[in-house]
């Protein structure tokens, strides 16, 4: 059952791409084993990167189960479908809980899926990354291998209207896998930031659609996103707002 959810799932989403007129290109998925396991570690540019995620290792017969906030989970309409396809749930509360869980879905030499950034990049950069993907990686022995999105923040991101127009470009690249061996983590999860940052370089150079000034496109390349450090600040204010909210007057 749930395989035939998921590939319903892409069967939809499919016919969604066509819909929209997409030119979807994949550099790189020579990258991507065809069995046995692997992490792949994709950059967060917008709110339907899990859908693209998944999107290159379609086209060698392969799922991702995508480690993904519990929030997704507890939704009347998204829950059912996480649970169905057998995606994680990560409790930010409860995080090794949840590395734990990845680690077996490897050991069983299943493909996953995490978002090391945790949040949505709002500067449309490679933001500071969590240790956890390259602590999986090293304990189960999987490749870790980094992914990059372009072009899905234009659809749906943060502090922008959705835009599903027609013929938006979108680009998959994907990197060798990066070396992990458990003995440094913090120097590791540099070498995988340096690795996606590489990729990014590739994808914003190599669009097709790119617009000088855009809102979708980092400063450092021309466009009006916000910075690093304003992102930053920008993310800040969003904590304190949900933390606000969540004790109320």
């Amino acid at each position: 059952m749930t395989e035939l959810v998921y590939s319903s799932i892409i069967r939809a989403a499919k016919l969604g791409f066509r819909a929209l007129g997409q030119d979807i290109s994949i550099q790189g998925l020579e990258h991507l084993p065809t069995r046995g396991p692997a992490l792949l570690a994709v950059n967060h540019i917008g709110y339907v990167d899990f859908i693209y995620g998944g999107f290159a290792p379609d086209r060698i017969g392969r799922r991702v189960r995508f480690m993904a906030k519990r929030e997704l989970f507890d939704h009347r309409v998204t829950g059912p479908i996480m649970r169905a396809c057998r995606h994680i749930e990560v409790d930010r509360a409860e995080g090794e809980a949840s590395l734990a869980i990845a680690a077996r879905f490897l050991t069983d030499g299943e493909l996953v899926g995490i978002f090391p950034e945790a949040t949505i990049s709002r500067a449309m950069e490679i933001k500071d990354l969590k240790t956890g993907a390259t602590r999986i990686a090293a304990r189960t022995g999987a490749p870790l291998v980094p992914v990059v999105l372009w072009g899905t923040q234009r659809m749906m991101t943060k502090d922008h209207p959705r835009d599903f127009s027609r013929g938006t470009a979108i680009s998959i690249h994907i990197g060798p896998p990066v070396p992990t061996t458990g003995a440094d983590p913090v120097a590791e999860t540099a070498a995988l930031k340096t690795a996606l940052q590489g990729l990014l370089d590739r994808a914003i150079r190599s669009y097709p659609q790119h617009v000088d000034g855009a809102w979708w496109v980092p400063a450092s390349y021309g466009g009006s996103a916000p910075t690093l450090a304003e992102a930053a600040a920008l993310d800040a204010e969003e904590r304190r707002r949900r933390a606000a909210r969540h004790t109320g007057p």
